[in-house]
């Protein structure tokens, strides 16, 4: 009989955990994943319709700042691993209210971490004899490390320098991670990744957002010059990437995903304006509903990873660059029937 390990999944009901999930399902039948999430604005449980019905599949409504629910998890399901993806992650979300996104990102991470070290380990740089392969993998954000010029990379040594109350969090949360590496000898792992876009993106978004309003006929705001830059990863390279490092990447190393396709806001808009002429032609170009509005606060002005280390060292290697991926997006959204949502937060 096949042995079974079980882990623990934070957030899968958001972006990138509804996504990693099926496929860290389909693609292992040695694990079993325990989904714990509060099921805020940004998780919806649709996302995750085809693991329901998965025996290896169990789903936890609970906020990750509960300890005793974390300390009950860990348990009643006998936790061999985690893969923590569960975030505050919107901007301008953390602008008007930032107090939520340091007890999510900062506390939230804290508790899972010293409940996970102290089920594994008897005491720092000794794990118990069962848990001694036991990991802690951190999704974390390109975000962390500020903003670039125009010419440089983002690399695993590129010092932190977060500038806004977002950023500022996942950082906090990136050096409580280190501290339990150094100080108690914990099995764990960081990735930093680029933008992500995909299926079952949330509203609030900047594809999602264009593709919404765009459909609707409303008005596609763009924040400043859409001259900001950000390096684009399809949802699912970037969670065969958490697979690889998982499983394989170095204890206590980060590891940057990117997709290596760099592209202003007003890019993106173009590109899709495109697309959606094509596919959904209307008497006027879709690129007449762009407007241009006042600036975020503090809007880093590019990001773009280098992810040599990981391409080199695990051989992992995007497999949509930013043409076909967009394509598959505006795809899925179609087929969708897109759900338009006038009260979700629209500005771009």
């Amino acid at each position: 009989m096949l042995s079974r390990k079980t882990i623990l999944v934070t957030g899968c009901a958001g972006f990138i955990g509804s996504n990693f999930v099926p496929y860290f399902l389909d693609k292992y039948n040695n694990y079993n994943i325990v989904n714990l999430d509060l099921l805020t604005y940004a998780g919806n449980l649709e996302n995750l319709k085809e693991c329901e019905n998965n025996s290896r599949y169990k789903f936890i409504k609970g906020d990750i700042c509960n300890r005793e629910l974390v300390e009950f998890i860990f348990n009643e399901y006998d936790i061999q691993g985690v893969i923590h993806f569960a975030a505050e992650s919107h901007v301008d979300n953390s602008i008007k209210n930032p107090g939520v996104f340091i007890q999510t990102n900062v506390n939230g991470t804290f508790t899972l971490l010293d409940v996970a070290y102290k089920y594994w380990m008897e005491k720092p740089f000794k794990f118990k004899e069962k848990y001694k392969n036991c990991r802690f993998h951190h999704i974390s954000t390109d975000e962390v490390y500020g903003t670039l010029n125009e010419v440089d990379l983002f690399t695993e040594s590129t010092a932190y320098a977060p500038n806004s109350p977002y950023s500022a969090s996942k950082a906090s949360s990136d050096m409580i991670v280190r501290s339990y590496q150094e100080t108690y000898g914990m099995n764990t792992v960081i990735t930093n990744c680029s933008n992500n876009y995909g299926p079952k993106q949330h509203d609030e978004k900047l594809i999602p957002t264009i593709i919404r309003r765009a459909l609707q006929g409303d008005s596609i705001p763009i924040y400043g010059d859409g001259k900001n830059i950000r390096d684009w990863l399809y949802v699912l390279d970037h969670c065969k990437g958490i697979d690889m490092v998982y499983h394989n990447g170095c204890e206590g190393n980060v590891y940057n995903i990117g997709g290596r396709n760099e592209r202003t806001n007003l890019q993106i808009v173009n590109t899709i304006c495109t697309i959606l002429d094509k596919k959904v032609p209307k008497n006027n170009s879709y690129k007449d509903l762009i407007t241009f509005i006042e600036d975020r606060a503090g809007h880093d002005k590019r990001y773009a990873i280098d992810a040599t280390k990981l391409e080199t060292t695990l051989g992992w290697k995007a497999d949509e660059n930013f043409d076909t991926g967009i394509v598959k997006t505006i795809e899925w959204y179609l087929n969708k029937r897109y759900d338009i949502n006038p009260k979700s937060n629209e500005t771009i």
